[in-house]
């Protein structure tokens, strides 16, 4: 399985879970999108660096071969998936544990 295929398929299954399984509804939110724009320019920077100077690289084979800032787009698919679905599970969990009366750590 290709590194493309496995960033597309990190997008639905995160989109699935913030919409339908934890219903967080983080995407349709401002202030997810605001807090990823920050995300996405420090994801480009590090990728960027780490790419251009081949310390991490990539196989022609698996990737589309589009590139942003020396790293393939699918990075940025990839981060997005795991930025959405750690911020999912917090609020997921923030709220079920408000419900229970769990105080908030100091």
């Amino acid at each position: 399985m290709s590194y493309t295929v496995l960033a597309v398929v990190g997008v639905a299954f995160a989109l699935v879970l913030d919409l339908a399984v934890l219903r967080t509804r983080l995407v349709q939110r401002r202030t997810f999108w605001t807090a990823y724009a920050i995300v996405v320019f420090f994801q480009l920077l590090t990728n960027g660096w780490l790419a251009g100077r081949d310390i991490v690289t990539y196989d022609p084979d698996a990737i589309l071969g589009w590139r942003l800032v020396f790293a393939p787009v699918e990075d940025l698919l990839f981060g997005f998936s795991l930025v959405l679905q750690t911020q999912a599970w917090w609020v997921w969990w923030g709220r079920r544990l408000s419900r229970r009366g769990v105080p908030d750590a100091p």
